[in-house]
């Protein structure tokens, strides 16, 4: 049977398809309209649908609207259609309520009686435990907000979930970060990946203080109170210089949600009993606390799903239809599911851009070669990754060894210096170098420890709390980057590579040719890996 999922409500717009079981294609909407998380200018544009990437998913698996079952959307009006919260409110749910015929429009030939409306954390819950490698876990979500909820806990048994608790609005540890998101002077709904990134630069001075307003209640949900940011420090115009205080504050948030996090997990522990939690929502993009929940929570395994945040509900909702209707989900085994090129139309795009390059008999030990030579690399093979982070498909690469480095690429991204950088290594290799995390972590969703005796051999890559996000790669999934980590350690003795996403800030990654090469064209990096193509810098002006 044949499923597409759509998120077009909050921010994220996304399109996902499943047949018979199996994720066929996904992707997020910026992906085309180079819309970082859909917005515009405009305040409803949060809402747009995802037409550009509901229509390539089709197009992926040579189907039209008229052969799909159904199509999921992952929000239910009718959940909220008792509970009006005010104008802003009604005109989501009115924009829900229309969205069948939204997309018999978007889509000519889709049927709006073919539209299924999935709840929001059903569908984030769909899109982790579903696609996880296991069809018996609990499961746990955590965002900014659903129709009248923020949390969602239960457990699936054979595909089937079972609810447990959920926590209504207002109270949402998502909402929460998403405040002190914006009163350091970051964009909410955004930028919470600073917030956690700036922690570690503090110390969590105010945990006491903020453990008598947000907490949790002993029955699977929490609450949190009227917070008033400014007393713990003041407001953050953005471009302005962060202090002390601001880490101390954003160290203090983060130790917080933590705690709760790791209470919420005990308690659906002990009422199912589950060896393993999947985790969802937007929350779950937390790597520290993902590590966290991990290292010292009651669950021998913890699984991410890459698009946790609300693109991924596109994904969950096709994948609770497929489940419904009584096809069998098939785990999820890659994140690249977005757009690829063959080599003949990157060429065709080189030729009409009249851009120089070569074709190496031997890519990966070109790119080796370069990157040993310390030249950043913009790398975009195959098909792109569903999610916001680069995992080896469209990304910036460079030599871990230099610590200047990481503020060479900060800068070559337009972003800000605290921000960190992730290493890429072999599968193979990772656990000799970093401790306490999963080994493999193909997603980029846990951090690790780096071991003091590599501290100093990859400085580029190590957080100011001594942690990395780290990416492993294994051969039998990516054999191509496997090989320019084989090839780099062979002439550098380091079996990691720095790997970030390929962008610049504010814009979205980089998807498809035309994108890589205004990239490489705005920015000083000094080589791209175009498919088996590389082009230099050098080259390219000098003609």
């Amino acid at each position: 049977m044949r499923f597409l999922g759509i998120n077009a409500i909050f921010h994220d717009p996304a399109a996902a398809l499943v047949v018979d079981g199996r994720i066929v294609a996904a992707a997020e909407e910026e992906r085309f309209s180079r819309r970082k998380h859909g917005k515009r200018p405009l305040a409803f544009s949060a809402w747009e649908l995802p037409e550009q990437a509901a229509a390539w998913c089709l197009r992926e698996a040579g189907l039209s609207p008229e052969d799909l079952d159904a199509v999921a959307y992952s929000y239910d009006p009718s959940l909220v259609l008792q509970r009006p919260e005010g104008d802003w409110e009604d005109l989501r749910t009115t924009y829900a309520v229309r969205a069948p015929a939204f997309l018999s429009t978007a889509l000519p030939g889709l049927d709006p009686g073919q539209v299924r409306y999935v709840p929001h954390h059903v569908a984030h819950a769909a899109s982790a435990a579903l696609a996880s490698p296991w069809r018996d876990c609990a499961v746990l979500v955590c965002d900014g907000r659903g129709e009248n909820a923020s949390h969602l806990a239960g457990r699936y048994r054979d595909g089937e979930l079972e609810v447990l608790a959920a926590q209504e609005l207002p109270h949402s540890l998502g909402l929460m970060y998403e405040d002190v998101t914006e009163h350091l002077g970051f964009l909410r709904s955004t930028d919470e990946y600073k917030v956690m990134a700036l922690a570690s630069y503090g110390r969590p001075r105010h945990l006491e203080a903020l453990r008598e307003v947000i907490y949790p209640t002993g029955d699977g949900g929490f609450h949190v109170d009227p917070v008033d940011w400014n007393g713990y420090a003041k407001a953050l115009p953005r471009g302005a210089s962060w202090t002390a205080d601001h880490a101390d504050l954003a160290a203090s948030v983060q130790a917080r949600l933590e705690e709760v996090l790791l209470e919420l997990a005990g308690w659906l522990h002990e009422r199912t009993g589950e060896r393993r939690l999947a985790l969802a929502g937007g929350v779950a993009l937390n790597c520290v606390a993902n590590t966290r929940l991990l290292a010292e929570g009651p669950f021998d395994e913890v699984w991410v799903q890459p698009a946790a945040g609300d693109s991924g509900t596109a994904l969950g909702g096709a994948l609770h239809l497929a489940q419904s209707w009584g096809d069998r989900p098939v785990p999820m085994a890659d994140a690249a599911l977005g757009r690829g090129f063959t080599d003949e139309e990157l060429g065709a795009w080189l030729e009409v851009a009249r851009v120089p390059h070569t074709r190496p008999a031997d890519l990966a030990a070109a790119v080796a070669a370069e990157l040993a030579a310390d030249r950043i690399v913009a790398w975009f093979q195959g098909r792109s990754e569903y999610g916001p982070r680069a995992l080896g498909r469209r990304s910036l690469l460079a030599h871990p060894g230099h610590a200047r480095n990481t503020e060479r690429l900060n800068d070559v991204k337009g972003r800000e210096q605290f921000r960190p950088l992730a290493p890429m290594v072999l599968e193979s290799r990772a656990a000799e170098i970093f401790g306490r995390g999963p080994v493999p972590s193909p997603y980029m969703l846990f951090v690790h420890d780096v071991r003091p005796d590599w501290v100093d051999r990859i400085p580029a890559v190590v957080h100011a709390d001594g942690t990395a996000r780290v990416q492993t790669v294994s051969p039998a999934a990516d054999p191509l980057t496997a090989r320019v980590l084989t090839e780099f350690e062979a002439r550098t003795g380091l079996p990691v590579v720095v790997n970030t996403s390929l962008n610049t800030a504010g814009r979205p990654m980089v998807d498809d040719p035309r994108d890589a090469l205004e990239c490489f064209g705005s920015s000083p990096v000094e080589v791209l890996a175009l498919g088996p193509y590389l082009v230099r810098r050098g080259e390219v002006f000098a003609s």
